[in-house]
């Protein structure tokens, strides 16, 4: 297998090459300012948008494709240049390596699909625990270039028969990330409360990843996936009632356990995470 990673430079993007690396699998990457990882067979320096870039990060040919490569908020680029630049981009990697003879692809979709990470107000889940099946909110550029990226991948699944996983990654980092985004939780509960107090550690992504490129998979299947314990020192069933109190309880949630029903994933790819705060 020989695999093209876009945003291969990125917080996600480097563990997943270091992940095939470890499998020694060849990665072409696909980088826009960031450094390619050095293990990395076939670097190209490029925007995800554009088909001649990503024809040549392409190269002689590969297997897989992971497309990571997107401006990861709203927060720093106007609207409109967040949702075509994403939407673009993923449109494109996945028509161009489909035409090149690809049929298995994972792409980065978020859990801020849901649209509750990035409203200018509060909003609050539909349900505990949030599964693939919960209304989405969405009222920002990032989280409809996300929900449009899943709609495009399902349409690739049915124009050349790709098959497709796409993670909805929650909050996802280091160790030194998350310790500090954990500090900051115990302090105020709030500061998660949108992200359902969720997250993931890199090297759990690149697995889930791994498992999405390798394990048989047929259709395109949007999936969560999170550590099993929350970022909250406080129980899980606490903190939903302190800052979601309106929110429906479908299950009673143990202890500090995340309230993302992880369940799908399990049942697609085997994955669980295993690293916790």
């Amino acid at each position: 297998m020989r695999v093209l990673v876009t945003g291969a430079g990125g917080n996600i993007g480097r563990a997943v090459c270091a992940r095939l690396a470890a499998e020694q699998v060849p990665v072409h990457a696909l980088v826009l300012h960031d450094r390619p990882p050095s293990t990395v067979e076939h670097a190209v320096t490029g925007d995800a948008g554009d088909p001649a870039t990503v024809r040549a990060a392409i190269g002689t040919g590969v297997d897989a494709v992971v497309h990571l490569a997107a401006i990861p908020s709203p927060l720093n680029d106007p609207p409109l240049d967040v949702f075509a630049g994403n939407t673009r981009a993923t449109f494109n990697v996945l028509e161009e390596c489909a035409r090149a003879g690809v049929r298995r692809a994972v792409i980065a979709s978020s859990y801020s699909i849901m649209g509750l990470r990035f409203a200018e107000r509060e909003l609050h889940p539909a349900y505990y625990p949030i599964d693939e099946r919960a209304p989405l909110q969405i009222e920002d550029a990032y989280s409809l270039s996300k929900q449009a990226d899943e709609a495009t991948a399902a349409m690739m699944h049915r124009r050349h028969g790709l098959d497709i996983v796409a993670l909805r990654f929650p909050f996802t980092a280091d160790w030194d990330r998350l310790r500090t985004a954990a500090s900051r939780c115990e302090r105020d509960p709030s500061t998660m409360a949108a992200d359902s107090w969720s997250y993931l550690h890199v090297d759990d992504a690149a697995e889930a990843v791994w498992l999405a490129l390798t394990r048989p998979v047929t259709g395109m299947h949007p999936v969560l996936l999170a550590a099993p314990h929350t970022m909250s020192d406080l129980s899980t069933m606490e903190v939903i009632a302190r800052y979601h109190p309106g929110t429906e309880l479908r299950a009673t949630i143990p202890g500090t356990a995340t309230p993302i029903d992880t369940g799908a994933i399990e049942r697609l790819l085997g994955f669980r995470a295993t690293r916790s705060l």
